[in-house]
């Protein structure tokens, strides 16, 4: 192995010749164990002076990240570049690990994380580690002196290898990753696919604008412009226009197309009843303030139809809600939420609030558990960071701010594998219309009446009776329901026959409304949880 350096620059770099095809192979850090040879692939293992063979890397999937090998950045005021990564691929498609190697020689991941990144560093632990089937998602774990929530539980695999690495990949079977969140809005990672351990990296979200990133792949060098596909259910051309989508709707027949294996031959789509047209045009950018933040131009670039599903033999009555997917290129993603009781805007977070049951803390706010309830997906457009199925369900659990905290919203969402928390506020309709440009008629579609559907408003409550008289007069009358009754005439009364929400309750097959009548006016106050995390 033979040593170089250039002539404006102290950074002395490690080269050898490939043992499988005789390329050269440069190491920037002499710590560095493992690389892969950028010609045949093969991965290979430093050994003193020498290089071996211990596999072959498959070919990275085209995912069109914005980062790449070169890039360089700055955090903590330390320099560093891009000089590794993996591809790790899971049953909803693969997230990548970028090397960052610091000129002090320290190694980082640079990884994505719900729409965003987080900059991890490896570290050791002085405690015996959990085994990942002792690990129970949701549960409070304490680790290298901090209470954690788990987060994630994730079947994963290595992909691909590309470039300088601190340790070799395990290129051979599945390993689990466990994702842990704190209330100091910080990320830890347990990889068990290490044959001496679970391997413990600790991290928290950066902005790629933050960390004054160079060399990024420009966005015409992405080839989003040339990634157009053609639609597997219509023929239609479908263009991607986030780099890091999962899935997008085809435009013409609306079946949900599946992109996260990358853009091949065979792509994974499902079809979906056509819906009406979101009140917010796709593609539409309007300026709104995260959580009283400055406010910022966010683009809308996926929508999805959600309703509630009722436990049998409850009282409660199903409920429709739409969501918007906004996306900001320096800030990532935020979810616009718009329910029957108004308008949210909230985010995804790094870290995990404290307590448990109906309160908890979050950044020293109090908040007090409103309603909890399971949640469906009914209809999607656009595109998103997570891989859409085919009525997707989570677990929902809605909190308002409490003790002078007013309008702040936090939101749970668990799935099988997953629980993602999202912070944010309520807004006024006006505001959402005036952000977006929605003058006369667009904006007024916007406001909900909000005092028709609140239980403490005596017009409701005496609607509510004399609705409760009306219906038992017409049960004695019709002891069953005709072939041509309308299930959702509720709906079509409140929000009227051209309303999204009786659209929704048609397409869904009528409203869930158990023995016992009732009303449920929830409606989630965070995105869909279905697809962030366990940086994926």
């Amino acid at each position: 192995m033979t040593q170089t350096g250039s002539p404006d620059s102290s950074q002395r770099r490690w080269s050898a010749a490939c043992p499988n095809c005789g390329a050269t192979v440069e190491f920037a850090s002499a710590a560095s164990a493992s690389a892969v040879c950028s010609f045949c692939r093969s991965c290979l293992l430093r050994e003193g002076s020498a290089l071996r063979k211990i596999g072959v890397s498959a070919d990275l999937l085209n995912d069109y990240s914005a980062l790449q090998l070169g890039a360089s950045g700055r955090f903590s005021s330390e320099p560093f570049s891009i000089v590794g990564r993996l591809q790790i691929g899971y049953s909803g498609g693969s997230w990548n690990e970028w090397h960052a190697l610091f000129d002090s020689g320290k190694s980082g991941w640079l990884s994505e994380d719900n729409g965003q990144f987080v900059l991890s560093f490896d570290a050791p632990l002085s405690e015996a580690v959990p085994q990942s089937h002792e690990l129970v998602l949701g549960d409070l774990i304490v680790l290298a002196g901090q209470s954690w929530r788990v987060a994630a539980l994730t079947l994963a695999r290595v992909l691909a290898a590309q470039g300088e690495l601190p340790r070799p990949p395990d290129l051979q079977g599945e390993h689990w990753v466990a994702e842990l969140r704190n209330a100091q809005d910080e990320v830890g990672t347990l990889d068990y696919g290490q044959t001496s351990g679970a391997q413990w990296s600790l991290g928290r979200a950066v902005r790629l604008e933050e960390l004054a990133m160079q060399g990024l792949r420009e966005d015409k060098d992405t080839g989003l412009a040339s990634r157009a596909i053609e639609c597997p259910s219509c023929g239609a051309a479908l263009t991607p226009q986030l780099a890091n989508s999962k899935a997008i709707v085809c435009g013409q027949c609306h079946a949900v197309v599946d992109i996260s294996q990358g853009v091949g031959a065979d792509l994974a789509h499902y079809a979906q009843a056509n819906g009406r047209e979101p009140q917010i045009a796709l593609g539409s950018v309007g300026r709104l303030a995260v959580s009283g933040g400055a406010a910022l131009p966010w683009q809308v670039v996926g929508y999805q139809e959600r309703c509630d599903l009722p436990v049998a033999g409850s009282d409660d009555e199903q409920t429709f809600w739409r969501e918007y997917l906004l996306f900001n290129k320096t800030e990532g993603f935020a979810f616009l939420v718009d329910t029957e009781e108004g308008w949210s805007l909230v985010r995804p977070l790094t870290g995990a609030p404290q307590g448990s049951g109906d309160k908890v803390e979050w950044q020293g706010k109090s908040f007090k558990k409103r309603w909890s309830y399971r949640a469906k997906v009914t209809y999607v457009l656009g595109e998103f960071y997570w891989q859409v199925d085919r009525e997707q369900q989570a677990l929902v659990s809605d909190y308002e701010g409490a003790q002078g905290n007013s309008g702040a919203l936090l939101s749970r969402e668990q799935t099988a594998d997953e629980v993602t928390w999202s912070f944010g506020r309520k807004l006024d309709a006006s505001e959402v219309a005036k952000a977006f440009k929605l003058d006369g008629a667009p904006g007024e579609a916007l406001t909900r009446d909000v005092a028709s559907l609140s239980g403490s408003n005596p017009r409701f409550v005496r609607n509510f009776i004399l609705g409760l008289f009306a219906l038992f007069f017409l049960f004695m009358l019709v002891k069953s329901c005709s072939s041509q009754s309308d299930d959702c005439q509720a709906y079509k009364d409140n929000f009227g026959e051209a309303s999204s929400e009786y659209a929704q309750c048609k397409r869904s097959g009528g409203p869930r409304i158990y023995p016992g009548g009732g009303s449920y006016s929830g409606g989630s106050y965070g995105g869909s949880g279905s697809g962030g995390g366990g940086h994926k």
